[in-house]
């Protein structure tokens, strides 16, 4: 699989250098761009797949957070924060020049969707979120952040595998081993003692650890996606996203498309075949509703 993105960096306002992948769109196409999000410990290599095969009508970025993947690990932890990610995410919406885009935004990343619908309410035509809400099913963030706030040293891909399978048992299920394989990979990076170990800042936990019992009103976040067209993306095994809010998402935003994807948990790889289709078929819509015609 070839790469198709260009490599790009750009300084925080606060110095730290911070990473990015830019994959073009095709010379002469004006289809609205995607900007991809991903989850609390998550990079850019995520998205590989689903950026490909958009990037062949339309430009994809995909950033990496501060402290993952080939972003600077922060020298200050208490600047892994969401206040500082949308700072930082403002910052490569200059750098980048990506005006009038669309959001996929997987976990943590929805939640930064949210918060570009607020920062940058003129620039955001649309959003898709990807099992995430407003709302968290009751200890599923306990869970994560012991996962996140330790390094598990891995000796091959395989025990790679292995590890996440047991480690999120129950939490995270996808339907065939290649997915299970590129999440392992986006997991982990060789270490200089020759082993794999996670590919982010254990402290990146430590805010929301002290934080936990202070968390705002993600209702009135959501809100400002008001005027946005939204899809909402479900593991049908969900252990973060209930039902009950999916359902009160939908009330509370009427138009909201709601895709419920049977057999994967926490969260859809976006590779389904009802997943590509409905994104597909959202973003095309937000492009005929931009005036732009699919060429």
């Amino acid at each position: 699989m070839g790469t198709g993105y260009r490599d790009g960096c750009f300084s925080a306002q606060d110095g730290l250098r911070l990473y990015y992948r830019d994959y073009p769109a095709p010379a002469g196409q004006r289809r609205t761009p995607v900007l991809c999000l991903g989850g609390l410990s998550r990079n850019s290599r995520d998205f590989a797949f689903v950026a490909e095969r958009l990037a062949k009508h339309r430009r994809v970025v995909c950033p990496d957070y501060r402290g993952r993947g080939r972003s600077a690990y922060a020298r200050d932890w208490r600047t892994y924060h969401p206040r500082v990610y949308l700072s930082d995410l403002v910052h490569l919406l200059s750098v980048a020049r990506l005006h009038g885009f669309a959001v996929v935004g997987t976990s943590m990343g929805g939640l930064l969707a949210m918060g570009l619908a607020s920062v940058v309410p003129g620039a955001l035509r649309g959003a898709v979120l990807n099992d995430i809400g407003p709302a968290f099913a009751e200890g599923s963030l306990d869970k994560i952040l012991r996962y996140v706030g330790q390094d598990a040293p891995q000796s091959d891909l395989e025990n790679a595998v292995a590890f996440l399978r047991e480690a999120f048992a129950g939490d995270v299920v996808f339907r065939d081993e290649s997915t299970w394989r590129h999440f392992a990979e986006a997991t982990f990076r060789r270490g200089e003692d020759g082993l794999l170990h996670v590919d982010w800042d254990t402290a990146i936990v430590e805010p929301l650890k002290r934080s936990l019992g202070e968390l705002p009103d993600l209702w009135k976040v959501f809100a400002a996606l008001g005027r946005v067209p939204v899809l909402a993306l479900r593991g049908e095994l969900s252990t973060v996203l209930s039902p009950a809010t999916l359902e009160e998402m939908a009330v509370r935003h009427p138009g909201l498309r709601a895709l419920t994807v049977r057999g994967v948990g926490h969260t859809p790889s976006l590779e389904e075949p009802e997943v590509v289709e409905a994104l597909d078929d959202f973003l095309a819509d937000l492009d005929a509703d931009a005036g732009i015609r699919a060429t």
